[in-house]
């Protein structure tokens, strides 16, 4: 929590305790220990259910916010037309239709509020249609369309993403946070050599990115100086943009779940995209070292994947025909487990490292 929202919470407690303070003691009973202990109860309950309120809203971004607004006041309108238009019927009608004051009042409330009702949910339901430009907010459609991804520092290291900036999948879709631009400036000047090298080979697949011509790459200028880790600037960035985030970082995914940002990850993507065997399949595999197991073999498929031959120690060096058994899901990846030629069906399951 930084300070300002720390402050912000903290000064309507105060004015909480203070207004509901003050109203009692200004009562026909005057000042009494009484009236003092329940103003200061009853403004500690009403700031803690501001904060209530404000924990509930937390994951609404500015452009839910502003939707919401414009509902509420079309769906005013809405209720004042419905309550002139009675009003008038009743007028025309007067001679045939007597009602009751009471009843006519319940009856006005009731349009009112199915006015306002049926005005701000339509509103949020075409929201996505909206194209309407208002001070700092801006509605457009967003109908058949893919989120922006704001590019974290991790991805920048990864070279994968120009292959994947490349597929035109992501096209018009990127954006890079120009703070991130400066502070890889700032470490490529930096006397540690690693971290020097790999701001160094970021800035060259920025500038990688820059020359695809067809992707659409997107900037934000946009800083947050109050808040001090990056990935919360990441976060606060992809909650103003409405957009997710793309990271290669996989600690960084539970931190911005817990803000309500979708994190997209490189290596989960990488390994959706690996071919994926069935069991009772026949592979080609190249044995290219030992096992962990006894006469046990291990080779690699074109994309890293790595494969287990059961019998497959024998074959050390050769390409054999191997027989796929089962594929386990790791959280580095796929493994492929297989029978050599000679090897007898129904092998026991293996765990994560082949044993």
């Amino acid at each position: 929590m930084n300070l300002a929202l720390a402050f912000t919470r903290t000064l309507f407690i105060i004015l909480s305790i203070f207004f509901m303070t003050v109203y009692m003691i200004s009562g026909p009973d005057g000042y009494t220990a009484a009236n003092l202990a329940l103003g200061v109860g009853l403004g500690v309950v009403l700031g803690v259910l501001l904060i209530g309120f404000d924990q509930l809203f937390k994951r609404f971004n500015l452009r839910s916010f502003n939707v919401a607004i414009l509902g509420l006041f079309v769906g005013y309108l809405m209720g004042q037309a419905l309550v002139i238009i009675l009003s008038a019927i009743l007028k025309i009608s007067a001679a045939s239709i007597v009602l009751n004051p009471q009843v006519l009042e319940v009856i006005q409330i009731a349009l009112f509020l199915f006015g306002i009702y049926l005005g701000t949910l339509m509103t949020i339901r075409a929201s996505d249609e909206l194209s309407v430009s208002i001070p700092f907010v801006r509605f457009s459609p967003t109908a058949q369309k893919k989120k922006d991804l704001v590019m974290d520092g991790s991805v920048l290291c990864d070279a994968r993403i120009i292959d994947l900036a490349a597929s035109g999948l992501v096209d018009y879709h990127l954006v890079l946070p120009r703070l991130l631009i400066k502070e890889l400036y700032i470490q490529a000047e930096s006397a540690d050599e690693s971290q020097r090298h790999k701001a160094k080979r970021s800035l060259e697949i920025v500038k990688k990115l820059e020359a695809l011509s067809e992707l659409g790459l997107r900037y934000s200028d946009t800083d947050f100086p109050e808040v001090k880790d990056q990935m919360g600037k990441m976060v606060r960035l992809a909650r103003l943009l409405d957009a997710n985030i793309l990271t290669a970082d996989i600690s960084r995914v539970q931190t911005a779940a817990i803000e309500g940002v979708r994190v997209i990850n490189l290596h989960v993507l990488s390994n959706a995209l690996k071919p994926l065997m069935q069991a009772g399949e026949h592979i080609k595999i190249k044995i290219q070292r030992y096992g962990k197991e006894p006469r046990q073999g291990v080779g690699y498929l074109e994309d890293g994947t790595m494969v287990v031959v059961n019998g497959g120690g024998d074959y050390l060096g050769e390409t054999i025909d191997a027989k796929v058994l089962s594929v386990k899901h790791t959280t580095s990846g796929r493994m492929i487990f297989c029978n050599a030629p000679d090897e007898e069906e129904g092998y026991p399951a293996y765990d994560e490292e082949g044993h």
